[in-house]
């Protein structure tokens, strides 16, 4: 039996062999990038043990990966779709570096999609907005969550935690917004806001 880590949007922790809605192939059976096999250990005895651990969820994120990252995000060349790309990729690994761990990422519905979820150190269940901005012309990145946009999130995380494949042990849900200022040639300065929403 094994688990499927992936970098790619969605994470299955399959605990059968051969998973009917397995998530680990996409684009007509191209293998998705960063997907590793790792050996499934044996159950724990406590049920509260169950839960996802870190090695189980997405580990691909480094403390050092956040300055080539801001590297990246410092580059004018890139476009307004990419710099949204670098910075939720800077977030996640942000986030990972404060003890976070990644359990799903771009996951979509028919309500929106959700940027990141993760679980904190604390158990909380963690529903993430991320909002890229070069500078403040037309505002904070975090003035670009709107009512709409909220409420967008929460139905999408009402279908998020109704699927079955998202089972995780957890003590609260928690809905954050990490805005990133990404300024030309200077470090992204990160703003993670919790209970945002």
């Amino acid at each position: 039996m094994d688990t499927y880590i992936s970098a790619a949007p969605t994470v299955t922790c399959s605990t059968r062999a051969n998973h009917p809605r397995s998530t680990d192939r996409f684009d007509g059976g191209l293998p998705r990038p960063g997907t590793a096999r790792i050996p499934e250990s044996p159950p724990p005895a406590d049920p509260q043990a169950a839960a996802p651990c870190p090695d189980r969820v997405r580990d691909d994120f480094r403390p050092d990966d956040l300055d080539a990252l801001g590297e990246r995000l410092a580059d004018v060349s890139c476009s307004p779709k990419e710099l949204g790309a670098l910075g939720e990729h800077y977030a996640a690994a942000w986030l990972t570096a404060a003890g976070f761990a990644v359990l799903d990422r771009n996951w979509r519905c028919r309500y929106g999609e959700l940027d990141i979820v993760a679980l904190s150190p604390e158990r909380s269940l963690v529903f993430v907005e991320v909002k890229t901005r070069r500078g403040r012309r037309y505002g904070s990145p975090q003035e670009a969550v709107t009512m709409r946009k909220r409420n967008s999130l929460r139905a999408s995380a009402v279908q998020w935690l109704a699927d079955p494949h998202h089972r995780v042990a957890h003590r609260s849900v928690r809905f954050d917004v990490v805005a990133i200022l990404a300024a030309a040639g200077r470090t992204p300065v990160v703003r993670h806001i919790m209970g945002a929403c």
